[in-house]
């Protein structure tokens, strides 16, 4: 097959085989070899899987890979049921200065990671009550969710393990895991204050004391 039939989708952030298969225009008896053609477009580096049955063309990548936006929306075409937080955001925040590589997210189902040709995409598990302080943003028709800051920081502590040292009177939480949240706005304080109290996790208060008691004393 030629790779002109790969134009209709070179616009297109990702195109599904089904969308593939209707461009060949080819019935369910032919649904393997559409597989096929794929599948070796992709190992020649025409096409990127991003997960099964899910493709992205060779030409959109390199227009946009350098784009802010291109991250999440891969990250919630791999999976939808997720919005973008922990170090992805704290990072990009300059509140966490820890360089890590993969996009980190957060969902209600099982805790996972995705290796695709794009990258590595983490995803942890949170219960329903606490998927929440996200907004959603748009890229290229993809509808992806990002945390707020004051949430992207609760849920990076709230699924840590605790420091034995922590209700030690001396013991700097903040710098002992290089977050600059010296500087974080009042409106953000309050809303990581608010996700606390509704948490009502004794840990999460444990750590707020921490806190205003060695970074945000006023």
């Amino acid at each position: 097959m030629k790779l002109d039939l790969l134009t209709s989708f070179e616009h297109l952030p990702y195109f599904t085989i089904e969308g593939f298969k209707q461009v060949l225009n080819v019935g369910e008896g032919q649904a393997q070899s559409a597989r096929q053609t794929l599948s070796r477009w992709a190992k020649r580096g025409h096409v990127l899987r991003l997960k099964r049955g899910i493709y992205m063309t060779r030409r959109f990548y390199e227009l946009h890979q350098g784009e802010t936006d291109f991250a999440p929306a891969i990250s919630a075409i791999i999976l939808p049921q997720s919005y973008l937080s922990l170090h992805f955001i704290l990072q990009r925040a300059s509140i966490l200065t820890e360089v890590t590589y993969p996009v980190t997210a957060i969902t209600t189902k099982n805790t996972r990671t995705i290796k695709n040709s794009i990258g590595f995409f983490d995803y942890h598990h949170i219960s329903l009550g606490l998927y929440t302080g996200f907004s959603q943003r748009e890229y290229h028709g993809v509808l992806y969710n990002q945390a707020s800051v004051a949430k992207a920081l609760f849920d990076y502590l709230y699924l840590r393990p605790l420091p034995r040292q922590l209700q030690t009177h001396k013991y700097n939480l903040a710098e002992d895991l290089r977050l600059n949240i010296g500087e974080l706005s009042y409106n953000d304080r309050e809303e990581f204050v608010n996700y606390i109290i509704f948490s009502d996790s004794q840990k999460m208060s444990f750590i707020l004391e921490n806190f205003q008691r060695t970074i945000w004393q006023h």
